[in-house]
């Protein structure tokens, strides 16, 4: 469900989030699927169960899941993800550096934006 690359430079409960979302996104999770417990998790991807509980503690967070006491935990029922602005200017920055990296390589806007479409169709 999950693949850690140890050698990426993005914090592993990053990569954990990010594969969460994705394998909603992708439907390979559907609300109310269980998800492993931190322990378990942490066990199977062999690092500490404080990364997986960071992670987990974000995804709640933002809605994604939901923890039921003596249940477990489960991709939320009525996913409720809400916009975060200050994340949005993050995403903005990191955006803006890739375009300009796009235009020093000679892309013009119609190619910029259709490499954009063509990865969010991928994902």
């Amino acid at each position: 469900m999950i693949q850690m690359d140890y050698k990426s430079s993005k914090p592993i409960y990053e990569q954990i989030i990010e594969q969460m979302k994705f394998n909603v996104m992708k439907k390979y999770l559907s609300p109310g699927d269980a998800i492993p417990s931190v322990r378990k998790l942490a066990l199977e991807l062999k690092i500490t169960p404080g990364t997986v509980a960071k992670a987990y503690q974000e995804l709640e967070r933002q809605g994604v899941i939901e923890t039921i006491r003596g249940k477990g935990t489960f991709i939320a029922s009525e996913l409720d993800i809400k916009q975060d602005d200050s994340k949005i200017q993050a995403i903005k920055k990191r955006i803006s550096t890739e375009i300009l990296e796009l235009k020093m390589m000679g892309y013009d806007k119609k190619q910029t934006v259709e490499l954009v479409k063509n990865i969010f169709d991928e994902i």
